[in-house]
């Protein structure tokens, strides 16, 4: 239902996918290893004993081991395979389970019954976290009944209040998510309660900022459209309704980019409980994961990183508990994170 053709680019059909796309290419990849923080929670063993069901991945749970094992007898969840590391305090489980995936035994991160700050705490920590120093963002992709689509949502957990600059990194680090499940040049709305800029309204004057640097080259392998309404954003039937057919997105957007953690938390809680959906979510900007999109590049799918006469200033962002990674292009002096082109066609690691 959900599965079609994307045009070719970069020599590759791609195909946009729904959910079991996604798990049978996951297949493919080879059985991965799942270090799972605070592993105490049945909604979080109930996945992991799926995962190990269908072949994807293995997992160490690191946590209270004695509860572990109580909730997995409830589910008639055998143990018998599993790695169980017992550390009943949750920041030490935590940090148990990230140096795991530092270190190289798990390929990714887990997240448990443990609350999202502490978590990410452990992703940053200098000694045995994730942290690469880029922006991290979330990113949730929903399979949603009516929608001939995957829909891309960020950020709905860890970006507070993101600045101009935070989003285009945030932007930047969905599109790499976007192409590994088969979408190869997504399109990205960022959303407000208008669809028209209002010097009142700073959030549709980022929108049309956004807009304006994708146009220009500094936001590279996507489409943005913006400021948007959701409803302009993925009802084709709105859009005609509202005469936006001179819009680049008209109905059929990819990525729904939420201004602040409020309008995307509660987006997001409203479908989860509200629809019958599928949906899975990552964060993006850390070590690992990384091989999908490591795949990606090597392929030369993805863009490249930067501008090759820029200097790089990291600054810790309190905010978001990540970093903020600002580049200034020598030629034009333009002022962007992350990866992108300058006005002189370099490209190269910023």
């Amino acid at each position: 239902m959900y599965s079609y053709l994307e045009p070719t680019r970069g020599g590759k059909e791609w195909k946009k996918m729904n959910f079991d796309d996604i798990v049978a290419k996951v297949k493919e990849c080879g059985k991965k290893t799942v270090a799972v923080s605070v592993a105490q929670d049945s909604a979080v063993l109930e996945a992991v004993h799926e995962a190990k069901r269908l072949g994807i991945a293995d997992a160490i749970l690191v946590g209270d081991e004695a509860k572990i094992r109580e909730i997995a007898a409830g589910l008639n969840m055998d143990l018998s395979d599993y790695e169980i590391i017992n550390e009943p305090d949750m920041i030490e489980a935590s940090l148990k389970a990230v140096k795991l995936a530092h270190d190289g035994r798990a390929d990714m991160y887990m997240k448990g019954l443990i609350d999202s700050k502490n978590f990410l705490k452990s992703v940053l920590n200098k000694e045995v976290g994730l942290r690469t120093g880029g922006t991290l963002s979330h990113v949730c992709v929903f399979e949603i009944p009516g929608i001939d689509r995957l829909l891309f949502l960020t950020d709905v957990a860890f970006m507070t209040y993101p600045t101009l600059e935070e989003k285009v990194q945030i932007i930047k680090n969905t599109i790499p998510v976007c192409n590994a499940c088969g979408v190869a040049e997504p399109k990205v709305a960022p959303l407000a309660a208008v669809e028209v800029v209002n010097p009142k309204m700073p959030v549709t004057v980022d929108a049309a900022e956004l807009t304006k640097m994708c146009e220009e080259g500094q936001i590279p392998g996507c489409i943005v459209d913006g400021p948007l309404s959701l409803d302009l954003a993925i009802d084709p039937e709105a859009a005609k309704h509202k005469g936006a057919t001179d819009r680049k997105i008209q109905g059929d957007a990819d990525v729904l980019l939420f201004p602040d953690i409020h309008a995307g938390n509660l987006v997001y809680k409203a479908i989860v409980h509200m629809v019958k959906v599928k949906n899975g979510c990552i964060l993006t900007g850390t070590r690992n994961p990384d091989q999908p999109f490591r795949y990606l590049r090597d392929q030369g799918i993805l863009p490249g990183t930067g501008c090759s006469c820029s200097r790089r200033d990291e600054k810790e962002s309190e905010i978001s508990y990540g970093y903020r990674d600002r580049s200034r292009c020598g030629s034009c002096g333009r002022t962007a994170v992350g990866s992108y082109r300058c006005c002189s066609g370099q490209s190269g690691k910023a």
